[in-house]
C-alpha cells in the first residue's frame, strides 16, 4: 500500500516554515522549525499506519447487469460498502479493458458514511466482440486525522464477454420485415401470405381465388366462405456463414463478416418468430461452429452466445467440407442459406460443384455480398479516364459474377446478389418469398 500526503500535511509544513523569516534575528528558530516539521511528519506516518488497518473494512464490487453487446452502451456500476464505524472520503478509479471506449468519467470522489452501501457508475462501449479483461479498482481514502491518503488497489479483476448487438439485431429484423408482420395476442409473430397451411375461415370477398372456397362451410352457413392460409411453420433453415478471406474486407468501418453476422441473426430471429426451426453454421477452412436447428428465445440466446468470439480468418473457405457436414448432420429437408462472397466462376468452382451434396434433399440459397453496387458503377456515365477504367473493371467483374450465379441457378439453387447495405432486407425478402411459393 502506498500513501500520499494530504493537503492538511502540506499546509502544516508550510506554516512550520513561516517562522524562518525571523531567522536573521533569531537563528535558533531553525531548530524549532525542524522539530515542528519532524513532528508533523511523525504524526502523518502514525496516521498512515493506523489507517492502513481499515482497508479490509471497505469493499468495492463491480456489477454489469446487462449483457454487453458490440457498439452498445455498457453501464458499469461500482458498489461501495463501508463496514467501519467512521466515514471514508474516497477517490475511486476503475480499470476497464483498454480496447473499450470510455463514454463518461470513471473517477469518483465521494464520502461513504458508516455502514452505508452506495453506487457509482460509468459508461463504456466495445468496438468488437470477444472476451475482455477488467483490471483492478484503484482507491484512495483519507486517513482518520486527514494527514495522508492511503492508496491501494482492490483485486476485483474479471472477464467480460461482448456478444453481437441484440439492439441492432432487432432493428434490422423490424426494418427488414416492416408491415409484413401481423401481431397476434400470443407473444410471437404470425406471417400471413400465400402459404399452404390452413389458418381460418372468413366470408368470401370479390376477387378471392375460387379454389380457396370451402364448399362444405358454404353449405352449412348458406354464405360463400373462403379458406385463409398462412405460411407454413415448423420448417428448417440452416444459415451457413462464411468466415473466410473475402469476408475480412472492411466496408464502412465494419467487416463483411460482422455485417453478415448481425443480418443473419436478424433473419434467425424473424424465422424463429414465424415458427420455423433455425440452425447456425460458421465455416472457413473447417467448421468453426454449428448450432442444430431449433426455435424459441433460449435457442436464439444460445446462437448469439456462440458467436461471441468468432472472427473471419485469412484462409480460403472450404465449401466442400461445409456442404458435406451439412449433408451429414441435417437430415430434415431444409433451406440452407450460404452467406459468402463470389468473385467469379473460377473462385466459386468448389461451391458450384459441391452443391450436388445437398441437392435435391435440401434447397440452397446462395447470398453473395458484393464490395459495392457494381450495377450502379456500370450505369454511370464516365467523366474521366480513371472513371472509364473503373467502369470497365466493374463490367468485367459483374459479368463473371453473374456467370457464377447463373451456374448455381442451373443446379437448382436460389441466388441473391446484394451489398452490405441491403443485405438484411433482401435476405428476409428472399426467405419469405421461398415460403410463400412453397418452394421448401
Amino acid at each position: 500500500m502506498r500513501f500520499i500526503f494530504a493537503p492538511r500535511t502540506y499546509l502544516l509544513l508550510v506554516m512550520g516554515i513561516l517562522p524562518l523569516i525571523f531567522y536573521g534575528i533569531f537563528p535558533q528558530v531553525a531548530y524549532g522549525v525542524a522539530a515542528f516539521d519532524i513532528l508533523v511528519l511523525a504524526i502523518a506516518f502514525i496516521d498512515y499506519f493506523q489507517s492502513r488497518r481499515e482497508v479490509h473494512q471497505l469493499s468495492i464490487e463491480r456489477i454489469i447487469k446487462q449483457r454487453p453487446g458490440i457498439g452498445e452502451e455498457i453501464t458499469v456500476r461500482l458498489q461501495i460498502e463501508n463496514k467501519s464505524d467512521r466515514a471514508f472520503k474516497l477517490i475511486i478509479k476503475d480499470e476497464y479493458p483498454p480496447e473499450f471506449t470510455l463514454l463518461t468519467e470513471r473517477e469518483f470522489r465521494l464520502t461513504a458514511r458508516p455502514g452505508e452501501v452506495m453506487e457509482a457508475s460509468y459508461k463504456i462501449s466495445s468496438p468488437r466482440r470477444g472476451k475482455f479483461e477488467f483490471g483492478k479498482t484503484a482507491v484512495r481514502h483519507l486517513s482518520r486525522w486527514q494527514m495522508i491518503y492511503c492508496q491501494y488497489s482492490i483485486d476485483n479483476q474479471e472477464q467480460v464477454t461482448v456478444y453481437p448487438s441484440t439492439k441492432r439485431i432487432r432493428e434490422l429484423q423490424y426494418s427488414a420485415i416492416g408491415n409484413r408482420i401481423f401481431l397476434t395476442t400470443k407473444p410471437k409473430m404470425r406471417l400471413r401470405g400465400e402459404g399452404r397451411e390452413f389458418e381460418s375461415l372468413r366470408d368470401y370477398i370479390t376477387g378471392d381465388d375460387f379454389r380457396h372456397i370451402s364448399w362444405t362451410a358454404t353449405a352449412k352457413r348458406s354464405k360463400l366462405t373462403t379458406r385463409q392460409f398462412q405460411i407454413e411453420k415448423d420448417q428448417s433453415i440452416i444459415i451457413a456463414l462464411d468466415a473466410g478471406r473475402l469476408m475480412t474486407q472492411t466496408i464502412n468501418g465494419e467487416t463483411k463478416f460482422e455485417t453478415a453476422l448481425h443480418c443473419s441473426l436478424a433473419l434467425a430471429s424473424a424465422a424463429s418468430a414465424a415458427g420455423d426451426n433455425v440452425g447456425f453454421l460458421v465455416f472457413c477452412r473447417y467448421i468453426l461452429n454449428f448450432i442444430p436447428p431449433g426455435r424459441g428465445n433460449r435457442h436464439l440466446e444460445a446462437i448469439i452466445k456462440s458467436m461471441a468470439e468468432l472472427e473471419p480468418e485469412l484462409v480460403e473457405p472450404s465449401y466442400l467440407r461445409m456442404l458435406r457436414f451439412a449433408s451429414t448432420n441435417v437430415k430434415k429437408r431444409s433451406l440452407i442459406i450460404i452467406i459468402t462472397d463470389i468473385v467469379d466462376d473460377v473462385s466459386s468452382k468448389e461451391l458450384i460443384t459441391s452443391l450436388k451434396l445437398i441437392r435435391p434433399r435440401h434447397l440452397p440459397l446462395i447470398v453473395a455480398i458484393a464490395d459495392r453496387d457494381l450495377r450502379a458503377v456500370v450505369s454511370e456515365i464516365p467523366k474521366t479516364i480513371p472513371d472509364l477504367f473503373l467502369q470497365s473493371t466493374a463490367e468485367e467483374l459483374l459479368a463473371k459474377r453473374q456467370l457464377a450465379l447463373s451456374k448455381i441457378e442451373i443446379l437448382g439453387g436460389h441466388v441473391l446478389d446484394v451489398t452490405t447495405a441491403s443485405l438484411a432486407a433482401k435476405l428476409v425478402d428472399a426467405y419469405l418469398d421461398i415460403k410463400r411459393r412453397g418452394a421448401l
